[in-house]
């Protein structure tokens, strides 16, 4: 039987109204913006500022380069679709979105571990955190982090793509099968939440001093960044086919990969008094700068 192989792939497009294709493409925008400028300020402020050259904020800092990665995947590509006459892709070009979309996602669900850990060690053994946490060992994790993510993308990329396409070649953007990221995620889920139990048992079974309190104020702004993180994912893949619904995967894949970069920066930074003061300090000193 003779078939013919696919070397582009339609993109559907998140609606094909056409009074609607400016407001979305506005709000994307403003959306990629604020993402781009929240995370980079995060960046920045940490690579800058002597007080925030700790583990947490190591880890916090390649959070915010993912997000920006995470981001920068899809979502420009989305916006050039939308009032694009051809909406296509390429056989190649849908291939590295996939890698680089399963890369920085799995990275993210696995940083979010290594930043678990960080706050379990930092208030359940205090006096040892700075051994245990020490430079070298933060860096190490990170790559790690990095290499695994990358090493489990490339395996189900050049799984996906060996198979002849010859069906059906009308996808979305955001349309990407998270499967090999939940199945990385459930681990590092599963180590958030030992992390955690310690932590309570912790906080329990001693009680809160002033140190623990301040450590403890860290781990809400963590937490929330890990339930906005799951929360999408594990919707779509842990539920009964009976509730599946297209419209509403398409709701939660646009917020995981677009809404969810964009909410991690803000959340430290409302909840975070070193980030605030720093952020303080960094426009002061801009400010200055200009007068001079």
């Amino acid at each position: 039987m003779n078939e013919t192989l696919v070397t582009e792939f339609v993109l559907a497009g998140l609606s094909s109204n056409p009074d609607l294709q400016l407001p979305i493409f506005l709000l994307f925008s403003v959306v990629y913006m604020v993402t781009l400028l929240g995370n980079l300020t995060i960046i920045v402020l940490i690579r800058t500022t002597p007080g925030l050259q700790t583990p947490m904020y190591f880890f916090l800092m390649n959070l915010s380069l993912v997000d920006v990665l995470y981001s920068s995947t899809i979502t420009p590509n989305t916006m050039v679709n939308i009032f694009s006459e051809h909406k296509t892709i390429s056989f190649i070009a849908c291939a590295i979105q996939m890698f680089l979309f399963i890369n920085m996602g799995s990275t993210e669900g696995m940083l979010l571990a290594v930043m678990a850990y960080d706050r379990y060690v930092a208030i359940c053994k205090p006096l040892y955190y700075t051994v245990i946490m020490n430079k070298v060992t933060c860096i190490k994790l990170v790559c790690s982090v990095f290499t695994a993510g990358c090493l489990n993308s490339l395996l189900h990329t050049c799984a996906a793509f060996s198979l002849p396409f010859c069906h059906s070649n009308h996808i979305n953007h955001f349309y990407c099968d998270i499967n090999p990221i939940l199945r990385l995620s459930l681990g590092s889920f599963l180590c958030i939440v030992i992390s955690y139990s310690y932590i309570i048992f912790s906080i329990c079974r001693i009680g809160l001093s002033g140190r623990r309190h301040k450590s403890l104020s860290t781990c809400i702004s963590h937490f929330t960044c890990v339930a906005l993180f799951y929360f999408p994912i594990f919707s779509m893949y842990l539920r009964p086919n009976s509730a599946y619904a297209v419209d509403q995967d398409w709701v939660l894949s646009v917020f995981y990969t677009v809404i969810t970069p964009m909410l991690n920066p803000m959340i430290y930074s409302l909840r975070n008094q070193d980030v605030k003061q720093a952020l303080v300090k960094f426009e002061v000193n801009k400010i200055y700068c200009l007068k001079t």
